[in-house]
């Protein structure tokens, strides 16, 4: 038969348990949270500074979203999906043509261009002698 003293102990660890749990979770979020308001902060100084592809209005309200985003904690910036879609674009082609632009992909080669200019060429030079 368990005694009150020992339902007591277990519920108080219970309830220990849950609090320092709860507080790593709260300090987890806490963080997140400051780092998507310096990330605010920052794309609204681009924005008032013109230094976005965006025209003011559409680049505040990308921003706002973004910030939103990030407090849902459905904002999704994990690391190297940049390069899975970068890659994606290179499925369409076959063979030796795939495995060129995979490489341009990677970084191998020149860029010339800008989001702001209305893109990026990537270019790579393969010498092949003569038959």
């Amino acid at each position: 038969m368990v005694t009150i003293p020992v339902l007591v102990r277990n519920l108080t660890l219970a309830v220990a348990g849950a609090v320092l749990g709860a507080s790593t979770v709260l300090a987890a979020n806490t963080g997140v949270l400051a780092d998507a308001q310096a990330r605010y902060r920052q794309d609204m100084a681009a924005c008032n500074k013109g230094n976005s592809n965006q025209d003011l209005a559409t680049c505040r309200l990308e921003a706002k979203n973004a910030l939103a985003e990030a407090r849902r904690g459905s904002l999704n910036d994990a690391p190297g999906q940049y390069q899975q879609n970068a890659l994606k674009r290179c499925e369409t082609h076959k063979g030796e043509d795939r495995a060129d632009c995979e490489a341009r992909m990677r970084g191998q080669g020149s860029v010339e261009g800008s989001a702001a200019s209305g893109g990026l060429l990537r270019e790579s030079v393969t010498i092949e002698p003569g038959k």
